[in-house]
């Protein structure tokens, strides 16, 4: 009897890219407020990690390079 791959028998989805961003954040001590900082827009930080509103591609390519966060997960929807 042959036996698959772990990822095959207890497969893992990609995580939430808010929760992923909230995370790395709380890993390096920066807070929600500074959010701009990382993510790249100071007026939409709040309704991101509240999920109200959707992240852009600007706001995707900073918090990328920022927090180094692969864009794989960053683009799954949130909803």
């Amino acid at each position: 009897m042959r036996y698959g791959c772990e990822y095959e028998i207890f497969p893992i989805g990609t995580p939430d890219p808010i929760e992923v961003i909230k995370f790395r954040m709380e890993q390096i001590g920066m807070k929600q407020k500074d959010s701009a900082e990382g993510v790249g827009h100071k007026n939409r930080g709040s309704g991101i990690f509240s999920k109200k509103g959707e992240l852009t591609l600007g706001m995707i390519r900073k918090t990328n390079s920022t927090f180094h966060i692969p864009t794989e997960v960053l683009v799954q929807d949130y909803k």
